[in-house]
């Protein structure tokens, strides 16, 4: 588990798969999203604008990461 803190709040999910480099650019992340790669808070998320805030857990393939601020 991963603890990432947040500058701004809310932030894209795509923007936080993309800035930590899960992902090698904006559109892989959307594709990732699309693709219900992604959860958010234990859930499948496809809304790839969703807004994480401190708090919020997203799991991507093996890495989890949390938000703080």
């Amino acid at each position: 588990m991963q603890e990432i803190k947040l500058t701004q709040e809310p932030t894209d999910l795509y923007k936080i798969l993309k800035f930590e480099g899960l992902v090698s650019s904006g559109a892989e992340a959307k594709q990732a999203i699309a693709d219900s790669l992604v959860q958010v808070n234990g859930e499948i998320e496809t809304r790839k604008r969703r807004k994480i805030m401190a708090g919020d857990t997203i799991q991507f393939m093996d890495t989890q990461l949390v938000m703080t601020i």
